[in-house]
């Protein structure tokens, strides 16, 4: 009887971990649609210096987002017994922390301004500062959501709010207002995320400025935010050395090109490991069935993102060319290299939730410690030695040894040997290779084609030799991705 018990409510946790893919993920590829199209408009408009200040003030906009107490939601997540006296003290702790930062960031403006030498940084982080206001309701919104693994009325507010940021990014390109363009998109975009989420979710509640018992929410919480001020250096350190050494331009040219690189990474996972945290903390006392769906997991994500990675870095010149148009070129080689590291960053980061959900956040804490000294280091030789193209070369060099390390770290947390990692990766790795140089090799022979034509002809030839290679060498991982569609 028992056995029976827990069969069932094995089949409902994978029924619920199946339709939360399904609506985080399908609805995030229909939102990053609408984002990118609206994107690549934008950047076609605005100016390469545009999007060099936009990153000045991105550095100070991703470090104090790290402090945002997000983390504080994930823990009442993590914790099962949490209820509404929690979710009360998480609010109210959002609150004063975001109000906090909010008044932080209007205060030291003029100080990152001066740094960079750009006096208009003061006022584009000024009214940034806005952002902050809106943490505490989509956070709230969001815990309540996830700890039901509802993630269909998440995806549904993310993408209204996709659209919403998306047409005051071209509307404010096609009027004129430049960089505030870039300002002003996300402002709207986080406004009706926060608004949408706490009506959808019913999180209406009033906040508990009472912290006396909350100290397991702040002990758990307060670990994965120091691991995340880590890693703002780890990932924010290549902005903060280059601009003090190239022009806005040239930053302009590398924050784009690391832009397209990252998109698998940074649009495609975020949403997948959103459910997986969830998941794992649900069956954190079923260590086997942890480490069988992180290993699934690595096995479906990484199937997508070799040849999106590699492909991109084959196709790099004439897919720039076409979508943001010839005076974006000299981003196309900075593409080349920086994609071919995006596969080590994309399995990098699905290690942190495993982690994190079975109650041992310090493991990734001590991954971003270790990242935030080897990055900034491969990033300062790189930028001496060769500009732009040697901090996209510090990616290349410094992200396949960091992720190494961390897999030695977070594998036997999560219950797996590296032999059983590598044979999840190895056979789409093989595929990858095997079309980025069929692509390479047909691309020199396509030069006399018309950009549209090249391109198009590039992407399916590529996607044809990558499903091919699986077919005759690892038509079960084919099967594994039929089979989870056809039960889909």
């Amino acid at each position: 009887m028992t056995g029976t018990v827990a069969t069932a409510q094995s089949d409902n946790l994978r029924d619920q971990v199946r339709k939360a893919v399904i609506w985080r993920s399908g609805t995030q590829i229909v939102s990053q649609l609408i984002a990118w199209a609206s994107t690549f408009l934008v950047i076609r408009i605005l100016a390469p210096s545009d999007y060099g200040l936009y990153a000045m003030t991105g550095v100070v906009l991703v470090l104090l987002g790290l402090l945002n107490g997000y983390s504080f939601a994930n823990a009442v997540i993590q914790d099962r017994k949490a209820g509404t006296a929690e979710l009360r003290q998480l609010f109210g702790l959002l609150i004063v922390i975001n109000g906090t930062l909010a008044l932080l960031q209007v205060l030291i403006a003029p100080l990152v301004a001066a740094y960079f030498g750009q006096p208009m940084v003061t006022d584009l982080l000024r009214v940034q500062a806005l952002i902050y206001l809106t943490n505490p309701f989509l956070s709230l919104g969001y815990a309540v959501l996830a700890r039901e693994m509802d993630f269909r009325k998440q995806a549904q507010v993310n993408m209204a709010s996709a659209v919403i940021g998306a047409l005051v990014a071209l509307a404010g390109a096609l009027g004129g207002l430049g960089v505030w363009t870039l300002v002003a998109a996300p402002i709207a975009t986080f406004a009706s995320r926060a608004f949408g989420m706490t009506a959808v979710a019913r999180a209406w509640m009033w906040p508990s400025f009472d912290f006396r018992s909350a100290r397991t929410m702040a002990a758990y919480g307060g670990v994965i935010m120091a691991g995340q001020i880590f890693w703002f250096i780890q990932a924010q350190a290549d902005i903060v050395i280059a601009g003090r050494v190239l022009s806005a331009a040239e930053l302009g040219y590398y924050t784009t090109a690391l832009f397209l690189a990252q998109l698998f990474v940074n649009k495609v996972v975020p949403p997948l490991n959103e459910v997986a945290f969830s998941a794992y903390a649900r069956i954190q006392d079923d260590p086997q069935a942890v480490a069988e769906g992180f290993l699934k997991s690595v096995r479906i994500v990484m199937l997508l993102a070799i040849p999106f990675c590699l492909g991109l870095a084959a196709v790099s010149a004439p897919a720039v060319e076409l979508m943001l148009g010839a005076k974006w070129l000299p981003a196309a080689p900075l593409v080349a290299l920086l994609a071919l590291a995006m596969p080590f960053m994309t399995m990098h980061v699905m290690f942190a939730p495993a982690t994190n959900a079975l109650g041992q956040p310090r493991i990734g804490t001590r991954t971003s410690v270790l990242g935030s000294v080897l990055m900034p280091l491969a990033f300062l030789i790189g930028v001496t030695l060769d500009g732009a193209r040697g901090i996209a070369l510090a990616w290349l060099v410094a992200y396949p040894l960091l992720t190494a390390i961390s897999a030695h770290w977070s594998l036997p947390v999560i219950g797996l040997r590296k032999r059983a990692l590598a044979g999840a990766v190895l056979p789409p790795v093989l595929a990858g290779v095997a079309m980025g140089l069929a692509v390479v090799t047909l691309e020199r022979a396509t030069d006399q084609l018309g950009l549209p034509l090249r391109l198009v002809t590039l992407v399916a030839a590529g996607g044809l030799i990558y499903g091919l290679w699986l077919v005759c060498f690892a038509r079960e991982r084919v099967s594994e991705v039929l089979g989870l569609l056809r039960r889909s």
